[in-house]
């Protein structure tokens, strides 16, 4: 049976998850190296919401489970259990930063995230805030990392918000404007570059 013929992962491969975590913290899929199954026709849409077969997964505990077994190893994207892998497909980032508090002013600002499956990054050295910027309109996508090479898109409310914390600060000679958060400054912008 391929992994396009039944639903994955599999009742087995769920069920030696939640066995595998005895605490309520995410499942430990960095340990587990089970064999690769095949590729999904699962996929995270850029707005976060999961599709199978084409259609959307509306039921929130399933999609939250699925995001606990996400693995990122290299560019791909894999649900990973004790027992199976497989791959699926992920428009731009698994996840989507929906709001955030800040606390503190200035270098000893911190900004934590939430994303929509529920989970919270703290913004710092160990899950760092980018942005790019589309090369032909200089549209920025703003992204944090949540966990182990999974980041999420902060979505625009999100970065809207985000932008009133911003402050100008010296980078490598240039002065750029962007956000402290845990000690350390992530640059959005070349301060050159701002509209006036």
């Amino acid at each position: 049976m391929s992994a396009q013929d039944r639903v994955i992962p599999s009742a087995e491969g769920i069920a030696a998850s939640v066995r595998a975590t005895k605490s309520k913290g995410l499942p430990p899929v960095h340990l587990w190296n089970p064999p690769f199954c095949g590729d999904l026709d699962m996929r995270i849409a850029r707005d976060g919401t999961w599709f199978y077969l084409g259609t959307p997964i509306g039921r929130a505990p399933l999609v939250k489970l699925f995001s606990s077994i996400l693995r990122k190893d290299g560019d791909r994207f894999f649900l990973v259990t004790p027992v199976e892998k497989v791959g699926i497909t992920v428009d731009d980032a698994p996840f989507v930063a929906t709001d955030f508090e800040a606390s503190g002013e200035g270098a000893e600002q911190v900004l934590t995230f939430t994303t929509h499956v529920g989970d919270t990054a703290v913004a710092g050295p160990e899950n760092p805030i980018r942005v790019e910027r589309d090369a032909e309109t200089g549209e920025p996508s703003p992204y944090v990392l949540v966990r182990a090479n999974l980041e999420a898109l902060i979505d625009r409310k999100s970065f809207y918000r985000l932008v009133e914390y911003g402050t100008t600060h010296v980078v490598d000679g240039t002065y750029w404007f962007g956000v402290w958060s845990g000690g350390a400054f992530f640059p959005i912008i070349p301060s050159d570059e701002l509209p006036e």
